[in-house]
């Protein structure tokens, strides 16, 4: 696809944009449909002010959420999100799927999008995520039909149903009734996905973004028609889903998107990582780093390992500054997660569970419990919000 800003063209043709919070799925469904087909794109979760056209091609322009501070606003063709949509059935099957996530996100989106395509009705929640409502979604389509079935969620969602799966036996075969559920949005603890197998739940770990229309490497490989590879560290991903850029922001489309020597266009992640024998490790975001004591800390890399330790899978870690050390990372975990261990305990296992991988300096400072972390629309956590906390 090409990279046309609207608001500076003048030759490109352009269809109508229109906006919607995506907050009834059923609707936005219809109107999906359009946009693939050539009628008005959609706007979703976008901020401030908008232009009354878009290119032509386009259908949708997806707000981020923003989670590291910086909110933008993705131009996502019909092309990139077919494109996306059967890469996955090509890679775990078609059926009927179950939308858990705000569908004006790329993840919920995409749901939609597998939907249409597979001739298919999307089931919806009866009002918010809970255990309840999801076993109430699920045990029904089990009844009614012979199709796989497929849901997409985050992994604070996994975790509360595992949590409730332990209790509730139909939580526990709604999430066993599943062919796949596809994890993403962020890390999925490895307490989580071993406790998730024990269980009998299918879960595959997806890494993508917006940026590439939702997940695009399961399980640590890449779907039929994506390459990756790693530049100076940084993974980049080329592929037919890429999206065209960012709305009214050429320059950090020319930035974020670069063609190399053979044409090939690719996306800049932002994450670091190594591509191993056709697999994708990925290691964290490269600005999502502090120096402590003039040792560059990855902070998704501390927050990887603290996440292994039970009684923190769901712990987030941020960059504070430091007296002593110029910059120091906390451990920020919700007060309804036990600690196996006191605080002190606790955060004392878990800097010697960093320094043994990462070195002394990852070590974290402190751990702070909260009444709960506060999360975005999408279910990641509002790292801003927490940061401002501390």
């Amino acid at each position: 696809m090409s990279q046309i800003d609207p608001e500076n063209s003048t030759h490109a043709k352009s269809r109508a944009l229109i906006s919607t919070d995506g907050e009834d799925p059923l609707a936005l469904l219809g109107a999906l449909r359009g946009a693939l087909d050539g009628g008005p794109a959609l706007g979703l979760g976008m901020l401030g002010d908008r232009p009354d056209t878009v290119a032509d091609g386009t259908a949708a322009v997806i707000g981020t959420s923003g989670s590291s501070g910086i909110p933008k606003r993705v131009v996502v063709s019909a092309e990139a999100l077919r494109a996306g949509a059967e890469a996955t059935a090509s890679r775990i099957g078609t059926g009927r799927w179950l939308l858990a996530l705000p569908a004006g996100y790329v993840a919920g989106l995409q749901v939609l999008v597998r939907s249409i395509l597979s001739g298919t009705t999307p089931v919806t929640l009866d009002g918010g995520f809970s255990p309840r409502s999801f076993a109430e979604a699920t045990l029904p389509m089990l009844r009614t039909g012979t199709e796989q079935l497929f849901t997409s969620l985050v992994p604070a969602q996994v975790s509360t149903l595992l949590e409730a799966a332990e209790e509730d036996t139909t939580v526990l075969a709604a999430l066993q009734a599943y062919q796949a559920i596809l994890v993403g949005g962020q890390a999925l603890p490895e307490p989580v996905r071993e406790r998730a197998a024990e269980m009998g739940a299918r879960l595959v770990r997806t890494y993508g973004s917006t940026e590439t229309s939702g997940g695009c490497v399961y399980d640590g490989i890449p779907l039929e028609t994506v390459a990756v590879k790693t530049v100076e560290g940084e993974l980049r991903i080329a592929g037919p889903m890429l999206a065209d850029g960012y709305l009214g922001d050429p320059g950090l489309t020319a930035r974020t998107f670069v063609r190399d020597e053979h044409g090939i266009r690719w996306y800049r992640t932002g994450d670091l990582g190594i591509v191993e024998d056709g697999v994708v490790r990925v290691h964290g975001r490269a600005d999502n780093v502090i120096v402590s004591g003039g040792v560059n800390i990855s902070l998704d890399r501390v927050e990887r390992l603290v996440r292994s330790i039970p009684g923190l899978t769901g712990a987030v870690v941020v960059g504070v500054e430091d007296e002593r050390w110029g910059e120091a990372s906390v451990i920020v975990a919700a007060r309804g997660e036990a600690l196996r261990r006191s605080e002190a305990e606790q955060l004392e296992h878990a800097r010697e569970v960093v320094a043994a991988e990462l070195g002394k300096p990852a070590r974290p400072a402190r751990l702070v419990i909260v009444d709960e972390i506060a999360t975005l629309a999408s279910g990641k956590p509002d790292r801003e919000a927490v940061r401002r906390l501390l």
